[in-house]
């Protein structure tokens, strides 16, 4: 067939700082999904938007087109309304976990389609995997069924939805260009429009163990994706978190499912109840249930009741015993001081060392492996004190985990660390 563009001639636009056309996106991206623009030609194109960028009106096209190479999910025959959360990965980041069970106490419908661990971030379909006879993968039919009786659902997204972005989501690992922030507003948007949800709320991490390190650069990408979501019908706000400290005391796979279910009971870390509370509001408030309280239903046990359901639906036993590792080290403190720095990306990278990650999409993981965090930053501690305690399966691990920790522990004698909330700022439409 005779092509409307040549790859070259596309190429050449982006590189000397001229704008797309809407035909231009609309092609090239269905041209790439049909293979007839090599890998080499999109690599260079990456990195002209990478260095050039693009405007609103070009990345809400381009995102378009990515959700068009793919099928849209459906949700209105559902009874009541939908809304999702997604957060741009961090160190210990389970709250997906305890947050759609308690948005759907209030009878608001949460898809979440969630993901695998890559590196030093963990992924939510591994956690929930280290629950025995719990499945990720769900027909549309079933996840259907499900949000209908139960309310919620944590699966993995079919293969169907944008089938570009997967593709250009691995070139861009391979061609130093996945800091591109019209790139990653539009990979992640393009997945959550074309899942059909009502609303959408953004978490996005801010500090050493997330991709954007500084609130300027994080808050351009929320404000990118907020538009992205605006522009395509969605209700959506992002919040920016705090993700320079791991979140909570845990990271790990089956250590995070069990702080999840602490959490759930009415108790677990302050910092992961009040991120929990702030995203199920704002999930609340878009989904029109205004005089909802989500601090209320932790306490008085109906998330608990959801998760159980949930759990269940998928293959799950919620009463069944975690997987424990039998092999564990403890970090102790090297001085009396302050514990002032306790790094998120270090701590990430240990976890990942230990068996908890992967550093390819094929690699297994360890349901057990992982940190336990006994000291925050802020907190007084003494020469010898327990800080830290690594868990694995396989203990040849641990050298590796403690170099990643090497420089990520700072204790100061007469250290002080201000306290901030979790939440550094809001970004709605």
């Amino acid at each position: 067939m005779s092509e409307a563009f040549d790859a070259v001639d596309v190429i050449r636009t982006k590189r000397d700082g001229g704008r797309f056309t809407p035909e231009q996106i609309d092609w090239v991206i269905d041209a790439y999904t049909r293979e007839v623009v090599a890998e080499e030609q999109m690599s260079a194109l990456a990195m002209a938007i990478f260095l050039n960028g693009m405007d609103r009106a070009e990345v809400a096209r381009w995102t378009d087109a990515m959700i068009r190479s793919g099928e849209r999910m459906d949700f209105s025959r559902l009874s009541r309304p939908t809304a999702d959360k997604h957060s741009t990965g961090g160190v210990g980041d389970k709250i997906t976990l305890p947050l759609a069970p308690l948005v759907a106490v209030f009878d608001v419908a949460v898809p979440q389609l969630s993901g695998r661990g890559l590196g030093h971030t963990g992924g939510t379909l591994d956690k929930l995997e280290s629950i025995p006879g719990w499945r990720a993968s769900l027909s549309n039919a079933e996840m259907l069924a499900q949000l209908e009786d139960v309310g919620a659902v944590i699966c993995a997204a079919g293969s169907g939805l944008a089938p570009a972005d997967k593709k250009l989501y691995a070139l861009r690992d391979t061609t130093a260009t996945v800091e591109a922030i019209p790139l990653i507003a539009s990979s992640i948007m393009s997945k959550k429009i074309a899942e059909g949800t009502d609303s959408l709320v953004l978490d996005v991490k801010v500090g050493s163990g997330a991709f954007m390190k500084d609130l300027e650069q994080a808050g351009e990408l929320a404000r990118t994706m907020v538009e992205l979501g605006t522009d395509a019908g969605v209700r959506t706000v992002a919040l920016l978190t705090d993700m320079s400290t791991p979140l909570g005391l845990t990271a790990g796979n089956a250590l995070e499912v069990r702080e999840s279910v602490e959490v759930l009971a009415g108790g677990g870390p302050e910092d992961v109840v009040e991120l929990t509370v702030a995203l199920a509001r704002e999930m609340l408030d878009a989904a029109g249930r205004t005089d909802a309280d989500p601090a209320e239903a932790l306490k008085d046990g109906r998330a608990m009741d959801v998760w159980r359901r949930m759990i269940a639906a998928q293959g799950g036993d919620p009463d069944a015993d975690l997987p424990v590792a039998e092999h564990t080290e403890d970090v102790v403190a090297e001085s009396d001081g302050v514990l002032t720095t306790l790094d998120a990306y270090d701590v990430g990278v240990a976890a990942w060392r230990l068996g908890a990650g992967r550093g390819r999409k094929e690699d297994p993981v360890q349901a057990v492996a992982g940190v336990e965090i006994h000291a925050k930053p802020g907190e007084r501690v003494t020469a010898g004190q327990k800080l830290l305690t690594l868990h694995t399966a396989t203990p040849e691990r641990f050298d590796r985990a403690r170099d990643a920790l090497s420089g990520g522990i700072v204790i100061e004698a007469d250290g002080a660390v201000e306290k901030t909330g979790i939440v550094l700022d809001r970004v709605a439409g």
